[in-house]
């Protein structure tokens, strides 16, 4: 038994499953969508070449420009407003001495519901007549809002929803962060006299830096790949004003049976993606010093 734990076949034979499933469901996929997208193809007839035509037509389409703009405020608003509100809710929960189990898991349980029922939910509370936020306007003496079909407040109402449903995921990492740091160093600060306030501006957050970092991260790849919710909420409207790259590979490409095009979309995506996380690692992930405590 000890001899073939020693052998790298061992090893070899249980990572083969692994690579097989990773090469038929990643790495074949995405080459058989780079290939395609460079074909007329619909989906039954042989693919046609076309060069790179299908590129062509998305680089010089106002809508495609107008979605990737729309992904542009997806990772805006996940850095600018859901990182920061994440960190102020997490130190809030780590300070909490009761029921803060409760606290974690209150927070947790959007994350795991399902973007259909959250879509649902949410587009009940946006609804014109009865939805709770035009309840509360209309109870101030304000006008109701149209928030899922007026092209101004449309994406702004998607973007709080995603960050409803994903914030208190993100909330549980950075709160486990704050929690390992060790005790020490907290009671060492209050002994000199610091603060709330400079304790977690001066020392926590510092401390938790690197798994600030890789919550940007994830919400700039999930920023890239959201569809699910706009889908649900909007499918793209009002008049393409909620449409990310996403939707709008599945409404010109696929719904059109336009596969070749909607290939070319998918790459796309993929290099605006690898780009953008390419840049954060090399500009500003790789400039943050691993934490170790002393």
């Amino acid at each position: 038994m000890n001899k073939a734990l020693r052998s790298p076949w061992t090893y070899a034979l249980f990572l083969l499953p692994v690579i097989v499933l990773y090469i038929l469901f990643f790495i074949y996929p995405m080459f058989a969508a780079f290939i395609k997208g460079f074909t007329n193809w619909n989906g039954v007839e042989a693919a046609r070449f076309n060069g790179l035509n299908n590129f062509e037509k998305a680089i010089t389409d106002d809508k495609f420009w107008s979605a990737v703009k729309n992904n542009a405020y997806f990772i805006l608003f996940s850095v600018v407003v859901q990182v920061p509100a994440i960190v102020f809710f997490s130190l809030l929960i780590s300070n909490v001495k009761k029921l803060k189990g409760l606290y974690k898991t209150a927070v947790f349980v959007p994350s795991v519901m399902s973007t259909a029922v959250i879509g649902i939910l949410w587009s009940f509370i946006y609804e014109p007549d009865i939805g709770l936020f035009n309840l509360i306007l209309m109870k101030l003496g304000l006008q109701p809002v149209m928030w899922l079909s007026d092209p101004n407040w449309a994406m702004f109402s998607i973007l709080i929803t995603n960050a409803w449903q994903w914030t208190g995921f993100y909330i549980v990492m950075v709160l486990a962060a704050i929690l390992s740091i060790p005790r020490e160093i907290d009671e060492a600060a209050i002994v000199d006299g610091a603060g709330s306030f400079m304790r977690a501006t001066r020392i926590t957050v510092p401390l938790i830096t690197p798994i600030i970092s890789v919550v940007i991260m994830l919400s700039i790849a999930g920023a890239m790949k959201a569809a699910d919710i706009v889908i649900i909420m909007t499918r793209g409207g009002p008049g393409g004003a909620t449409d990310v790259m996403s939707t709008y590979m599945i409404k010109y490409g696929i719904t059109n049976i336009k596969y070749g095009y909607g290939n070319a979309i998918a790459v796309l995506i993929f290099v605006f993606t690898l780009i953008l996380t390419a840049l954060y690692q090399l500009l500003i992930a790789r400039r943050i010093e691993r934490v170790e405590y002393s």
